[in-house]
């Protein structure tokens, strides 16, 4: 059962809105990292036990997806299934009024996710990694919409920096120039992804979820309207071997090249040819990470719905 919710097209399901209206704390999660990043059928069971870790803290999970036309926040058991086995298009920002005219479904990225949980009224999201400024950007102009939608809309998204696949260091110069806070959870390296360090120092480093909470009011109270990124990297015994990832990552986008592969289609690919290549290996990282950004966001949601 759901409810209408803050928008037209939009509605949230009564289990997220009953956490919503009496101050429970809830997480936001996205669908495009279970319909497009993880195989079949294993993201099924890892789109179930991401919303249990959550339930398991005491947070409500809201699993967004746009099912049939309609934006969902908040997927019943049928929900989760469609977005782990149907195959749905790779919906950002832009694509939403499409799917929405048109009755279609799609799985949502950071960007729309984000776009979505703003309007429900849901001030944390989890995701894997962050979308960024592709290589070769300068040439192509190929950026994520997820950073020009994270400048606008007051959401922190939990991740493990951005996905190594993607030029770390424009990324981060795109997130200064558009004013998005990057602030390390105990650390003080920018992470890449399935690797806990990357070659890029972050200005501000905090050791607590009640700490992002504060920084949260605070930003509100400033008057400030983007969201925050908190970089939370893979502990260094999860993390892939660096060699064998260097390895993958070259043949990867030496495939994505040589077959022609852009725009949003470009990071699907490479997930995909890089868990092929790599054995699985960095399938298990995606999931370890995952886990781990999903405990810290919940932490998060948790401290900011004390704060009432």
């Amino acid at each position: 059962m759901s409810s209408r919710g803050t928008a037209p097209g939009l509605v949230v399901s009564h289990e997220v809105r009953h956490a919503l209206t009496n101050g429970h704390p809830v997480v936001a999660l996205e669908s495009t990292i279970i319909s497009h990043g993880l195989p079949r059928p294993r993201n099924h069971a890892a789109a179930q036990e991401f919303e249990q870790i959550l339930r398991g803290a005491g947070v409500t999970p809201a699993t967004i997806a746009v099912l049939d036309g309609i934006a969902r926040v908040g997927l019943d058991a049928e929900g989760i299934r469609r977005i782990a086995m149907d195959d749905l298009a790779k919906a950002s920002v832009r694509d939403l009024p499409v799917l929405a005219a048109r009755g279609a479904s799609g799985a949502t990225t950071v960007a729309a996710t984000a776009h979505l949980a703003a309007l429900a009224g849901i001030r944390v999201f989890a995701t894997g990694g962050l979308g960024g400024v592709h290589r070769g950007a300068s040439g192509t102009f190929d950026e994520s919409a997820d950073l020009t939608t994270l400048a606008v809309t007051p959401v922190t998204v939990v991740s493990a920096g951005v996905k190594s696949v993607l030029d770390i260091g424009a990324t981060l110069e795109r997130l200064e120039t558009l004013s998005v806070p990057v602030i390390g959870y105990r650390t003080t390296i920018f992470p890449s992804f399935w690797l806990t360090e990357s070659a890029y120092s972050i200005d501000w480093s905090v050791e607590s979820a009640a700490q992002i909470a504060a920084i949260m009011r605070s930003q509100d109270e400033l008057g400030r309207r983007q969201g925050i990124v908190i970089a939370n990297p893979v502990p260094k015994a999860q993390q892939w071997d660096p060699q064998e990832h260097e390895r993958v990552l070259t043949g990867a986008l030496d495939a994505a090249a040589e077959a022609g592969i852009t725009g949003k289609a470009v990071t699907p690919f490479l997930l995909a040819h890089i868990v092929n290549a790599s054995e699985g290996r960095s399938l298990e990282v995606n999931l370890d990470l995952a886990r781990g950004n999903i405990r810290l966001a919940g932490q998060i949601a948790v401290e900011w719905s004390s704060l009432g």
